[in-house]
């Protein structure tokens, strides 16, 4: 967990995929997920669907829709997965079409796709079982792209920060890793390759990452914490404590601070003899 607080990623378990109750509390307040979680780079975008041979893509696990649409902006078509229905309604409601399973679980149903995605949720579906469904909904020569936004908030900052975890979370593991400049997703991104080289029916998975950074106000780091793992099952008072706490820390720094971020991508071709597009769409507006 390198994001203080871990961008719907709360490492309970090695196995995280075992504990689906965590990953479906985050429907709990789907207006203020989709408001104020972080993108992801245009530049991820615009290689994964330059690495694909169509525009049809699955998006594993898609929440709200905030990958989704970016795919949209870039001209695919998207179909969203997602196990909450809360996320899925709002997500339709915001012109994506979604279908309510888990991935495993998911039925295909005989069509095809140039490419699965799955933003910040991966760690969420058995690594081996989500490659074999992915392989069995991609054409040949279609990618699986997993994407992860890790966050890493300057050194004093993260000790700020995890001093109020260790003193009202001390069991969290917000409170082991704030502060101690871990990849926490590292592990994720072994387990997603590894998966992918079981399931026997991709390319060797390759590794991307792509920078950015963004500053936050006091509010507007307080406004996303409680759709963040490890906060959304808080109950409201233990919620306020942990806001007072973190936006204290946050007013000492003079009340904002930037956030560097960098998109890490897992991504391995379907085997097959269709070659991918060598560019990317023009996005609409560039």
């Amino acid at each position: 967990m390198p994001t203080i607080p871990p961008e719907r990623a709360p490492l309970t378990e090695p196995e995280p995929h075992r504990h689906r109750e965590v990953a479906e509390s985050f429907g709990v307040d789907a207006e203020r997920y989709d408001r104020t979680r972080p993108r992801y780079p245009d530049a991820m975008v615009d290689r994964i669907v330059a690495a694909i041979p169509g525009p049809d893509v699955v998006d594993v696990g898609c929440g709200t829709g905030i990958a989704a649409r970016q795919f949209q902006a870039a001209g695919c078509k998207v179909l969203g997965v997602e196990p909450d229905a809360r996320m899925a309604d709002w997500a339709r409601r915001h012109g994506l079409e979604v279908e309510v399973a888990t991935f495993e679980a998911w039925d295909p149903a005989d069509r095809a796709f140039d490419a699965v995605v799955a933003g910040q949720t991966w760690h969420w579906v058995d690594p081996i079982a989500g490659a074999a469904k992915a392989a069995e909904a991609l054409r040949p020569g279609g990618t699986l792209a997993v994407f992860w936004n890790v966050s890493q908030p300057p050194p004093d900052v993260a000790e700020a920060f995890a001093a109020v975890y260790r003193r009202l979370m001390p069991d969290s593991l917000a409170a082991r890793w704030a502060g101690s400049g871990s990849d926490g997703y590292a592990l994720l991104r072994t387990k997603a390759a590894d998966g992918i080289r079981q399931a026997g029916a991709f390319g060797e998975p390759e590794h991307w990452r792509f920078d950015w950074e963004r500053s936050y106000t006091r509010d507007e780091w307080l406004d996303q914490l409680p759709t963040t793992g490890g906060h959304t099952r808080l109950p409201p008072a233990g919620l306020q404590s942990v806001l007072a706490g973190i936006g204290a820390a946050i007013d000492a720094f003079g009340g904002e601070f930037t956030l560097r971020y960098t998109a890490v991508v897992v991504a391995a071709a379907r085997t097959g003899a269709v070659e991918p597009r060598v560019s990317g769409p023009t996005r609409a507006g560039r």
